[in-house]
């Protein structure tokens, strides 16, 4: 049985590069977009009575994509469907974070002013539990909905369950657990003082980091006690070029695609730092990026 006679709107060979903020990678054999929860888990279910591999991204952000693609299917979660009710707002996984911001500041709630002008879906940040600024989304998370692709149930999971640290969450450890939704805890404040500190964090990144080239943000987590982006830098590495992708002068920890960046370079520069650090400075930098369709 082929999958694009059961599931409607599944495409195939699709350029992943399309949909990444790396604008690097190869094709997927089949992509389908997922709108809500519920094509998101149909699509699950149907790979997974088929016997194929699949993948699950939203904004493509923390994303480094194979050159030869991925032969599977790649599931695309986007959406708009969101509900607040009080200090408490429910969003679906595939709802962009810089949205849920928004949706905060329009109800006077605090507490996401700092994922101002980060890219990627509410799934991605818990799963990576994105933060920034000595901040993290598992500060905020009352509640997650999942599917356990395994036993094929719908789980309600509960803050401590999730089991968030820094830049990690047990969705990194249990691949078959799939966010579908979230409901985050936040508390009342003056409008005028969410955009203050929204204007704040966002005129900080735009001094700070390199917005005028593609690249997946910061590609490694920052060791105890030290900035992966100083390590690099203080490593010599700055500007270092491999092919048409480049560490940044501005900000070390970001790799940038100059126009016609593959994988295969980015791979090469991320050894060669990993290298470097660990030579100078004993420190093993681990990457905060994932990897998409790459052989073992």
């Amino acid at each position: 049985m082929e999958i694009e006679s059961v599931l409607s709107g599944i495409k195939k060979n699709v350029l992943l590069r399309d949909y990444t903020a790396f604008k690097i990678g190869g094709s997927a054999k089949y992509f389908f977009t997922a709108n809500n929860k519920e094509d998101l888990i149909k699509a699950i279910l149907l790979a997974k009575k088929l016997k194929l591999p699949f993948f699950i991204f939203g904004g493509g952000s923390n994303l480094l994509v194979s050159d030869e693609g991925f032969e599977g299917l790649t599931i695309k979660v986007q959406s708009s469907d969101f509900e607040v009710r009080s200090c408490e707002i429910f969003t679906e996984a595939g709802v962009l974070l810089n949205q849920l911001v928004i949706i905060a500041l329009k109800n006077n709630l605090t507490g996401l002013e700092w994922a101002a002008g980060i890219p990627g879906t509410v799934g991605g940040a818990i799963f990576g539990n994105a933060g920034a600024f000595g901040k993290s989304i598992g500060d905020l998370i009352e509640e997650v909905e999942v599917l356990d692709s395994e036993s094929e149930k719908i789980k309600i999971l509960g803050n401590k369950d999730c089991k968030f640290s820094y830049r990690n969450s047990l969705f990194k450890k249990n691949k078959n657990l799939i966010i579908l939704s979230a409901i985050f805890q936040l508390k009342k404040e003056k409008k005028s003082e969410i955009e203050r500190k929204i204007k704040e964090y966002l005129d900080y990144r735009r001094e700070t980091q390199p917005l005028n080239f593609p690249s997946a943000g910061s590609v490694f987590k920052n060791p105890l006690g030290f900035s992966a982006g100083d390590l690099i830098e203080k490593s010599g590495l700055k500007g270092k070029k491999i092919g048409d992708v480049k560490i940044s002068e501005k900000h070390a920890n970001f790799i940038l695609n100059l126009e016609k960046g593959r994988a295969r370079d980015v791979i090469e520069l991320i050894k060669l730092i990993k290298k470097e650090v660990k030579n100078k400075f004993g420190i093993a930098l681990e990457e905060e990026i994932q990897y998409l369709g790459f052989k073992n």
